[in-house]
């Protein structure tokens, strides 16, 4: 058995610039943790594998595609591959949301302008 604090595993470098850590990394699958402090967001991109997003604390806004939506805690986003998308957080409080993409990602991710 595996066990691990998202607090222990560091920090990425990350084109983001965010807070983003993979807490759990195979060859079959990726789950990234990431927080947005107020006014933060990600960068539009696009990922080459379907992506669930897991909102655990906070509110943000999600755009997929042509579609944004305003989403809280205990929400799950899908977002298909080869989409752009992006996360924003226009609150006050500090957004966090793990990111599970499977099948892991062979292809890197591709920013959008």
């Amino acid at each position: 058995m595996v066990i691990r604090k998202v607090d222990d595993v560091p920090v990425m470098d990350t084109a983001h610039n965010v807070d983003a850590r993979n807490i759990y990394n195979t060859g079959n699958a990726m789950v990234t943790v990431i927080r947005l402090k107020p006014g933060q967001s990600l960068k539009k991109h696009i990922t080459p594998v379907d992506v669930a997003f897991f909102v655990i604390s906070g509110a943000g806004v999600v755009e997929i595609g042509e579609e944004r939506a305003a989403v809280s805690k205990d929400s799950l986003v899908e977002s298909p591959k080869d989409i752009v998308h992006c996360w924003y957080n226009e609150s006050s409080e500090d957004l966090v949301f793990m990111v599970i993409k499977a099948p892991r990602p062979e292809k890197k991710t591709v920013f959008v302008s």
